[in-house]
């Protein structure tokens, strides 16, 4: 029997990139700093192709790197017995990460994100100093696009993240994301309804093609690095540099294939 197209979920895999961390001890700015991201991003991966099929791919690669002697090294070891093998950008082997970037480029999907600049003063004035607040609104913008007048169930598959994704935190930022809508098209009726499931990649392996995506794009706006960027950026659809004032004008501060980011693209420490 056929599913009818309106009560079929809409699956969305996110995750997050750099820190929200803005103050050190005694209040001091600490952007920028050692182990402290000058922004922060949150992406989303759409899958073209079935998610089952998919997962099962990815957890089959898994237990490829456990069982392969050549991977036998304390760090995979470790997270094994912890809390079972799982691919994470950061600490994963260079070769692990060949591997698996190859695995991505093979698969359908796409990928959209929205970075911030981290400044002081819009933390304070902005956001009250709650690094959940910072992350909502960041949040909103990726989700406010998403809204539409049709009766639609978005299932929103999130990598747990403390305070920023208790599920207050999360309607805070699908609040903002329908006044955001609301703002340009008043005169439209939000039917979209949106679920929260807050999880880990350990658990749910299609995060780690997210956190893939995430680290490869925060690597072109921290370090100026772009290979990583370059080797799926024909999966990369849009990436909105949300506080990237001087490309405003004609949507300059989107990028994607046609608009690729660079190493022009990289983050200073901003002056506060």
């Amino acid at each position: 029997m056929i599913e009818q197209k309106n009560k079929i979920a809409i699956h969305r895999f996110l995750d997050e990139a750099g820190d929200t961390a803005f103050f050190g001890k005694g209040k001091s700015d600490i952007i920028g700093t050692n182990g402290v991201s000058n922004c922060f991003m949150i992406g989303m991966v759409k899958f073209k192709e079935p998610i089952e099929q998919i997962r099962l791919k990815v957890k089959e690669l898994q237990n490829l790197i456990v069982k392969d002697p050549y991977f036998n090294v304390p760090s995979i070891n470790k997270k094994e017995q912890n809390s079972g093998y799982y691919f994470h950008a950061t600490d994963d082997l260079p070769e692990v990460r060949k591997l698996f970037f190859d695995f991505i480029k093979q698969t359908d999907c796409s990928f959209e994100a929205v970075v911030a600049t981290k400044t002081i003063g819009s933390f304070v004035s902005k956001y009250k100093s709650k690094e959940e607040y910072f992350y909502a609104d960041i949040l909103s913008h990726l989700l406010k696009n998403k809204l539409t007048q049709k009766k639609e169930k978005i299932v929103l598959h999130i990598s747990a993240r403390g305070k920023s994704t208790k599920n207050n935190n999360l309607e805070l930022a699908f609040a903002k994301a329908k006044q955001r809508f609301l703002s340009k098209k008043s005169e439209k009726e939000i039917k979209t309804i949106v679920v929260f499931n807050v999880t880990y990649p350990s658990i749910e392996p299609l995060l780690s093609i997210a956190d893939y995506f995430c680290w490869a794009v925060q690597r072109v706006f921290e370090r100026g690095e772009t290979r990583f960027y370059d080797s799926l950026k024909e999966k990369i659809s849009t990436v909105i540099d949300l506080h990237d004032i001087s490309n405003y004008k004609d949507f300059k501060n989107y990028y994607g294939p046609k608009n690729p980011l660079t190493s022009g693209n990289k983050k200073s420490p901003q002056l506060h």
